[in-house]
């Protein structure tokens, strides 16, 4: 299949994530919050659809991790209906679905980065390349914890919808985990099918 046309699918299956939870959002302000990488990757993969075409692992993923965060944006993460019953299947104390979406913020970047490295010969060592990718996730995740720091600075208790802390003290510190998680799952889960979509990827005239 043309990429142009499996990236004209990605694509609009992310605009009617966007469509679909943007009508009638529990709270607008946490959804438009929550979205925003979506809003931010669309544009990034028109443009670079010829200058750095993606795998299809690397696709699929994105649209996994979009939904993932449209759906938590629609309810807001501490109000997802599937939250809540993986907190009544596992007995836990509060709606968990927020770490499905840390997990993803470690699986997807992790993926990304890795590409991006391989694709421009950056590093040559496999266990080097490890390294640098988990590094490249815990930053982004850190980055990411520091923004939900700054909006609750602004916005104060506005923000709680945002932050989604449910009010687990170590929050913060369990997303972080779950990122670290995603992308060691990204690295020793999915690394050899991507080498082999990276080899397929490469031959291509």
């Amino acid at each position: 299949m043309n990429y142009n046309y499996k990236l004209t699918i990605v694509l609009l299956l992310l605009v009617g994530f966007l469509v679909i939870t943007g009508a009638q959002p529990y709270d607008l302000l946490t959804w438009m919050l929550e979205v925003a990488p979506i809003v931010f990757v669309i544009p990034v993969l028109w443009y670079t659809r010829k200058s750095f075409p993606l795998t299809n692992l690397l696709l699929i993923l994105i649209v996994i991790h979009a939904l993932v965060l449209a759906i938590g944006a629609k309810y807001t993460y501490a109000r997802v209906p599937l939250g809540f019953t993986l907190q009544e299947l596992f007995e836990l104390n509060r709606n968990p679905y927020d770490k499905i979406g840390h997990f993803f913020q470690g699986c997807v970047p992790a993926l990304v980065a890795r590409e991006i490295l391989i694709r421009g010969q950056y590093i040559r060592s496999s266990g080097m390349l490890n390294f640098i990718v988990v590094c490249v996730v815990l930053a982004v995740s850190a980055t990411y914890e520091m923004i939900e720091w700054a909006a609750a600075l602004v916005m104060g208790q506005g923000a709680d919808e945002f932050l989604g802390t449910q009010g687990d003290m170590w929050d913060t510190q369990s997303d972080m985990f779950l990122a670290l998680i995603g992308a060691l799952f990204t690295l020793l889960m999915l690394s050899r099918l991507h080498n082999r979509q990276l080899a397929k990827l490469s031959n291509k005239p």
